[in-house]
């Protein structure tokens, strides 16, 4: 087994969309970013590189790198996934915190899962997002920015190297 733990921050900013664990949520503000700014997925991404001992998202995914200008960031989610798999790892399970002010998230979370699980290969009943304010303190009480925190826990997958 392996652990790896993740954050991201993005600041919200009008003239964007709000994307977050890989949805479109309704909302005036969106996450800044070169890519399309999910820092759930980001959070993720890093926790499972972490595990990997494969550094952090942006060493594999720059943001100088023109390539990765306003890219889905299920699809960066999706890469780091082949990166799992080819080192023979599977996800066991996925704990995420997601601090934000507004807006309120738990309608969305269903939909969330679904799309992470489905990315990952995953169950879906392996997968926890929570969302929770900063009680008004600080830049994400402000309404100034969004903060999400991964752990992960990666398992040998049982078939590697059995062909």
């Amino acid at each position: 087994m392996r652990v790896g733990f993740g954050y991201d921050s993005h600041r919200l900013v009008e003239g964007r969309r709000f994307v977050l664990g890989g949805i479109e949520i309704p909302f005036e503000k969106g996450l800044l970013g070169h890519s399309d700014a999910d820092a759930l997925l980001h959070a993720l991404g890093d926790a499972i590189l972490g595990a990997l001992g494969e550094r952090d998202i942006g060493t594999h995914f720059p943001d100088t790198d023109p390539a990765w200008k306003d890219i889905s960031s299920l699809v960066i989610l999706e890469r780091i996934h082949g990166m799992m798999k080819a080192k023979g790892y599977e996800v066991n399970h996925i704990d995420a915190t997601i601090v934000l002010e507004n807006p309120k998230l738990a309608p969305f979370i269903p939909e969330m899962a679904g799309k992470i699980a489905g990315t990952l290969e995953m169950a879906a009943d392996r997968l926890s997002i929570k969302a929770k304010t900063n009680e008004g303190m600080g830049f994400i009480g402000r309404g100034e920015g969004i903060a999400v925190f991964a752990v992960v826990l990666l398992n040998e997958r049982a078939d590697y190297g059995k062909r």
